[in-house]
């Protein structure tokens, strides 16, 4: 068993929302997902957030898991989620186990039949035997982008960055410098813009977005002030909105959280533009890793080997993404503390028929 520094407990005391993001923030596990302001974005649209947190006995945190709650249609009950959590150490299997367990009894508090965990850990076999121990099981769906792209931030010059991509992304983000693309920073007025484009990038590429109110949220809890934890990018020509960006930075991490482009000038590469300028805003953030955040869950050779063909599901933005030389790596996926066995068969049961898991956070 992996050894740990101090006895975590369970603990009445609530964590401020300043210690919190403190402690997320700071944390080699700290995800955006687990902020204090997602949790107020999933609360103003259908989710109940309740908050876990395990303390050491000098009342210090040393695991928090922000936890959402939603009633299912259908008479299904209620089921519990936690994206990229808990923030704890996990190689610390006391501390783990105790995160998890108080995970599972405030699912149990809300009236949950289940709890999907989505750990943010990579998938490797000593992580799985490490998630069986604490009596979770592995499910069939995933809720966060299973596979993704990271493109390393760490280097000497922002050059260095530019070095690793392949040399047909060079040439587009220098290409739109050139034809005389602009990027600018946006904001909270800049919602329905953005969200104009989504529209225009949904029924171009056939994918779900959220509706309007979604997105203004978003931005008004994530954008404002100087040192905010992401930022707005809209590429411009002639004064004319062509693609937008959403990016977060947090501890050493920055994602490419949504994207969007319309139709007009996409022979000017403005995508390819505003991945540039987050990156480089991700930088100056401090952030050494880049994620491109969702490529289709496949391996290396098989994407190598169809992505010129396929178009269908994230086939199109993994030809897109692979260009800024990124790692593929892959997430060891979502897991699940069952606490009503019928329930979760019947939830599975639905699931199956509706092809939907009703956990779109």
């Amino acid at each position: 068993m992996r050894s740990r520094q101090f006895p975590p407990r369970a603990r009445p005391r609530e964590i401020s929302e300043s210690e919190w993001d403190n402690f997320v923030s700071r944390h080699p596990h700290g995800h955006i997902l687990q902020t204090q302001a997602w949790g107020k974005l999933k609360a103003a649209h259908g989710w109940r957030v309740a908050r876990a947190s395990v303390l050491t006995e000098q009342n210090k945190p040393v695991g928090v898991a922000l936890t959402l709650v939603r009633l299912l249609p259908y008479g299904l009950g209620k089921i519990a989620y936690v994206p990229r959590g808990p923030v704890v150490n996990w190689d610390d299997e006391e501390s783990a186990m105790a995160a998890v367990r108080t995970v599972c009894r405030l699912a149990r508090n809300q009236g949950a039949f289940a709890v999907v965990i989505e750990p943010d850990l990579l998938d490797t076999s000593a992580d799985r035997h490490l998630l069986e121990r604490l009596r979770l099981q592995p499910v069939d769906f995933s809720v966060q982008p299973r596979r993704t792209i990271w493109v390393n931030l760490d280097v000497d010059e922002d050059v260095d960055i530019l070095a690793a991509m392949k040399p047909k992304t060079r040439y587009n983000i220098g290409l739109a410098r050139r034809r005389g693309v602009t990027v600018r920073v946006g904001n909270v007025a800049d919602a329905e813009l953005f969200y104009g484009m989504m529209r225009t990038t949904a029924e171009r590429d056939a994918f779900a977005i959220h509706p309007l109110a979604y997105y203004r949220d978003f931005l008004d809890l994530f954008t404002r002030g100087e040192n905010a934890p992401a930022r707005l990018l809209i590429a411009e020509y002639r004064h004319e909105p062509l693609a937008a960006l959403i990016v977060t930075a947090l501890g050493e991490r920055a994602i490419y959280l949504y994207g969007a482009s319309t139709n007009s000038y996409r022979e000017l590469m403005p995508t390819y533009l505003l991945q540039w300028e987050a990156m480089l805003w991700a930088r100056q953030r401090g952030c050494k890793t880049y994620d491109l955040w969702g490529v289709p869950d496949e391996d290396e050779a098989t994407l190598e080997a169809n992505f010129e063909e396929r178009n269908d599901g994230l086939w199109g933005v993994y030809r897109f993404k692979r260009g800024f030389g990124g790692q593929l790596v892959r997430h060891i996926g979502a897991w699940v503390c069952v606490l009503s066995p019928l329930r979760w068969w019947l939830f599975n049961r639905a699931r199956s028929i509706r092809k939907s898991t009703g956990l779109s956070a």
